[in-house]
């Protein structure tokens, strides 16, 4: 590794705002404090004035609504904005200070103003430079979620010319709420704001380490960005640190052809070796916990980094230096030597002398750009939902969670070089322009060291070809993507049961009277349950529908959550037959597995029988607990695809109930 201290004498250390776990203290199940933290109505500070406030602001959205201008109507996400941060503050007792009803009033201002300039036909703020705060409709709960811009004041609205972006990923704020988060972004320019360069600051849904519906949120973000200003999509990249800085590491590998550059700072980059070093935790995980590691476990990813030039920091005394520590093994591992640029004498801050050694490094990438069509790559996942890397998509696996690898040479005019490990189906696709094939010529493809001809290129120099694996060997064509009306796992039809939430979901609840009261009171505190932590945890409102009111839009367009049994939940009772779980004679079975209906529930993620490409849910939300809430690297899936809970051992903040069983589904969505 290669590091890069810089001693002075005189030195000032530029703080970073970070909230830190309580070690030890919170590695108690059974005493969790709330996160986040219960407010405070502060009295003399403002606080009653709010409502009032809060209302003329609606009034005045409600009013642009009307607009006959669909441009103005566009805009209204970047006023809605203001009003909903203090209404949930209001609504959701998240005032932590007197401080914060002060900013409330600040930014009823601001949306009050930007609400009177839209009803003039005018938005300033659209052509500003400096700091700005925008928002979008996401596309997972359809609520309005802001973020944080710096434009550059060279910044053209009238030229043609496209800038270099950063996205900063912020650190863990546990009374980080949308009041506290707009009022930073509208005067704190952050840690870095590099010449000629915007800089996005997306708000993550709060403190999930940008994962989940926090993952979504930054990419949401970005491509309103990109829809709004002149991007050069071939120099974005990923900055971040301490809890940012896990996030970075995460976005890192599971989507380094993105990126010209990753900057990860501090935080943490697996889950096990993190929590026993920093957390001081022993740990006792399920097996399909260990395997659903994975997921965010970036050194199982690191060869990505590969197609990701990055550079790590760290301070020489900060103990979330064990990030880029464990990182380095593993990219030692592939043969990748890690620049880790380490902050002389620092704890958990960013030393101002190795921010400009880290400003340089990062010019110079950004002025080469990103290489969308390298001649050579190497790529893992252990799941299809980061599937592709530049010009190969991994579309079949033989198994998930295990590690699928492919390195893939052009080694001629007319000849390609492939090997893999458990995959099954491969898409291989040059833009037109970019295929390095002779036009006259077919392309051998050697793969596995097996030698197959494809068709060469098209006239426009574009190239796409797809191999499956039989049992005989690759073949050109054919497909595992599932369109031959046989379920397969897809990419974003693969599971586990976290993943239904990072698009458009729905939940469904039942009306209908249940096959047991005691697993009726169950289904109806879980959902309960699931609707308010959705809004602490994910900062959006679960959409919720009646059985009866589900139509056939929301089918769809939407994962559905079901909740509920047959009996009680008439939209299961339609679909039932097509799942993998039957409640009979008294048992509810997945398989060949059976279990006391009156005393058990199952939980999974299913392909919807009435719309495929989409997911059903059974009696579950995202799935890890208050437990997680406490330190990031626990905000992990902790359930596979499906389990049975046995409802004699009540809810904690761990588990729905005692798991009794669990297990994924196979590639064919078949119970194993």
């Amino acid at each position: 590794m290669r590091r890069l201290p810089h001693f002075f004498a005189f030195v000032f250390l530029l703080a970073v705002s970070t909230a830190l776990a309580d070690g030890p203290r919170d590695n108690d199940p059974k005493s969790v404090r709330p996160v986040p933290r219960p407010g405070i109505k502060p009295a003399g500070s403002g606080f009653l004035e709010l409502p009032a406030k809060l209302k003329a602001l609606r009034a005045r959205i409600l009013k642009v609504s009307t607009s006959k201008n669909p441009a103005i109507r566009a805009l209204i996400p970047d006023v809605e904005i203001y009003y909903r941060a203090v209404h949930d503050a209001l609504t959701y007792n998240e005032f932590f200070s007197a401080a914060d009803v002060k900013k409330a009033h600040e930014l009823l201002a601001i949306g009050g103003k930007r609400a009177d300039q839209l009803a003039a036909g005018q938005a300033p703020w659209t052509s500003q430079t400096g700091l700005v705060v925008r928002g979008y409709v996401s596309k997972i709960d359809h609520t309005v979620q802001p973020y944080g811009l710096v434009i550059p004041k060279t910044y053209d609205f009238t030229a043609t010319r496209r800038h270099r972006l950063d996205i900063w990923f912020h650190g863990r704020g546990e009374t980080l709420s949308e009041v506290n988060f707009i009022h930073q972004r509208e005067r704190n320019a952050g840690a870095y704001t590099p010449a000629n360069t915007i800089v996005l600051h997306p708000y993550g849904r709060y403190s999930n380490a940008f994962k989940f519906a926090g993952e979504v949120d930054v990419l949401e973000a970005l491509g309103d960005v990109r829809d709004r200003y002149r991007v050069d999509g071939r120099r974005i990249s990923v900055r971040g640190f301490s809890m940012g800085g896990a996030a970075c590491w995460q976005f890192a590998v599971h989507y380094a052809d993105r990126w010209v550059a990753a900057n990860p700072g501090a935080g943490f980059s697996e889950t096990p070796e993190f929590l026993k070093f920093f957390q001081k935790e022993t740990l006792n995980p399920t097996w399909f916990e260990k395997r659903l590691w994975h997921w965010y476990d970036c050194t199982d990813w690191a060869v990505n980094l590969a197609q990701c030039p990055t550079v790590a920091y760290s301070g020489e005394l900060d103990i979330q230096k064990q990030a880029a520590d464990i990182m380095e093994e593993a990219l030692e591992a592939e043969g990748i030597d890690l620049v880790h640029v380490i902050g002389p004498g620092t704890k958990h801050a960013i030393h101002p002398d190795s921010k400009k050694e880290i400003d340089r490094r990062l010019a110079s990438i950004a002025r080469a750009g990103r290489d969308t069509n390298p001649r050579h790559l190497v790529m893992t996942t252990w799941t299809l939902k980061y599937n592709r890397c530049h010009w190969v998509t991994v579309e079949g696996m033989g198994e998930h969670w295990k590690a699928a690898r492919v390195t893939a040479d052009v080694t001629g005019r007319s000849q390609l070089k492939l090997a893999t490990k458990n995959v099954t189906g491969l898409k291989l696709s040059f833009s037109p322009g970019f295929a390095p094939f002779d036009v006259r010529s077919p392309v051998t493809v050697v793969i596995d060291g097996e030698s197959v001809e494809a068709p060469g290129p098209l006239s426009d120099r574009s190239w796409n070809c797809r191999l499956t694996r039989q049992q005989d060997g690759w073949r050109v064509g054919g497909r595992v993507g599932g369109r031959d009306g046989k379920l397969r796992k897809r990419h974003n039809l693969q599971g586990p049961i976290d993943d239904a939430f990072m698009d458009s979901f729905l939940f469904v609840r039942p009306t209908g009277k249940p096959m047991h009261e005691k697993t009726g009171q169950w289904v109806e505190s879980e959902l309960q349950r699931a609707r308010i932590h959705w809004r602490k945890q994910f900062r959006g409102y679960a959409r919720i529908k009646d059985d009866t009111q589900v139509t056939d839009q929301d089918i769809a367009s939407a994962n559905l959550v079901l909740w509920g049994d047959p009996q009680s939940n008439k939209l299961l009772a339609r679909l039932v037959d097509g799942l993998p779980v039957s409640w009979k004679n008294g048992k509810v079975s997945i398989g060949k597995q059976s279990f006391a209906d009156g005393g058990h529930m199952p939980v999974m993620i299913y392909p919807n029988p009435l719309n495929p490409r989409r997911y059903v849910v059974l009696n579950s939300s995202f799935t890890y607990r208050e437990y997680a809430y406490l330190n990031n690297a626990r905000q992990v899936p902790m359930l596979p695809d499906w389990a049975i809970v046995d409802l004699s051992t009540p809810p904690g903040t761990v588990w729905p109930g005692k798991i009794v069983d669990a297990n994924f589904f196979d590639e064919k969505w078949s119970v194993k």
